[in-house]
């Protein structure tokens, strides 16, 4: 065999070299999200949120110097599924997890991608459970529902003195969690308890029992932890019944479809959110490019999820390497600028900050709610 056959010979071996090189150093995120069923939307957001961050860094030359690649799973929203595809995404396999979309799904996977050393941020799951271990690659860019619990409670308090308050939830990590913390800070606040307390499963759809319970107990505010299906229907059906009690719930309550579901029956209804990501001066230019990359305006989680994203590749660019450890600690120890401004995290791995407001349905939209006007205070009697 003559130099030249011989180079011949060897050049598909040293190309196949190459290409087994190259796609080793491709820095792969994943998305696992409801894809199907009821959450589809949601999941397509945060998916969405995480692409357009993808897009973005790629389009400046990706991280480390190489492009970086998106990939997605349907966790259905299901516990079991979402463990699987932990399973299957070892370290070697993915850089960083964007997800889940629900705490119980987050909570079911979290364990193994701590085992398998795998960086998971969340922008989505609230449960305080999430980070309560401090896992150092287990992070959230989203708060807690003990917090957004707090500013619920603090909001009744001022704006409905002297409350007759009922508290349902659909008995999910997240759900439950959020009535009670609301719960706990209102008793502490007003030093009264609930007039009426229930949970139902989640596949419930049929609220007249809970509607009817209601009646009885004569409620003037009902504060549900759920999601905005089902809040959907309950407050439709209490209005159908005449319920007047002003509605309150979450973040799982604050999305479009809610409003789309409950029709007239959403108006006056109260959640809790972050604030309005389109009024960020910093925030404009990727929220127009959401609109163009998708022909829709980001969901609720759409721009949370994008932090998350922008927040993993920063960290593995100011870390010099996709190592989950380096690059986790790396997110612990440094301040970054996001379109959402200056964020850092805590110990635990929640954000430092977590600023969220009480929204209001107010003429089929949500608005931020206004500040409560306080009662005002009985003059003293006047001295004899």
């Amino acid at each position: 065999m003559n130099r030249m056959v011989r180079k011949l010979a060897i050049a598909p071996a040293l190309l196949g070299l190459l290409g087994i090189i190259a796609c080793s150093r491709q820095v792969t995120i994943a998305v696992p999200v409801p894809l199907t069923g009821d959450q589809a939307a949601q999941g397509q957001d945060v998916l969405h949120g995480a692409q357009l961050a993808v897009d973005q860094w790629n389009a400046k030359g990706g991280v480390l110097g190489t492009k970086i690649k998106l990939v997605s799973a349907d966790d259905k929203g299901d516990a079991d599924t979402a463990s699987s595809l932990a399973k299957e995404w070892g370290n070697e396999k993915v850089a960083a997890v964007i997800g889940h979309y629900n705490s119980s799904s987050t909570l079911a996977a979290l364990e193994v991608y701590y085992s398998k050393r795998t960086l998971m941020i969340t922008p989505s799951s609230t449960n305080a459970d999430v980070t309560k271990n401090g896992y150092p690659t287990i992070f959230r860019v989203c708060g807690r529902d003990d917090q957004q619990a707090k500013v619920a409670a603090d909001y009744v308090m001022a704006a409905f003195p002297g409350a007759k308050v009922a508290v349902l939830n659909d008995k999910s990590p997240y759900g439950q969690e959020l009535a009670d913390a609301f719960l706990i800070d209102y008793k502490s606040a007003s030093g009264k308890e609930s007039v009426y307390y229930a949970g139902f499963d989640r596949s419930t759809s049929d609220f007249a029992p809970v509607v009817a319970k209601l009646k009885e107990a004569q409620p003037t505010v009902v504060y549900f932890g759920g999601l905005f299906l089902q809040g959907a229907a309950l407050v439709k059906e209490m209005r159908a019944e005449g319920l007047t009690a002003a509605f309150m719930s979450g973040d799982g309550c604050y999305d479009p479809d809610f409003i789309r579901r409950a029709g007239a029956a959403s108006e006056g209804a109260l959640c809790t959110f972050y604030p309005d990501v389109e009024s960020l001066a910093e925030a404009r230019s990727a929220v127009a490019a959401y609109k163009q990359a998708f022909g829709n305006a980001p969901g609720p989680y759409s721009m949370l999820s994008y932090v998350a994203t922008d927040l993993a590749l920063q960290a593995m660019q100011k870390a010099g390497t996709t190592d989950s450890l380096k690059v986790s600690s790396a997110l612990h120890s440094n301040e970054f600028h996001t379109i959402m401004g200056d964020f850092a995290f805590d110990p635990n791995g929640d954000p430092s900050k977590a600023p969220w407001v009480i929204w209001k349905v107010d003429g089929g939209k949500f608005v931020v709610a206004p500040k409560p006007v306080p009662a005002p205070v009985p003059a003293e009697p006047a001295a004899k």
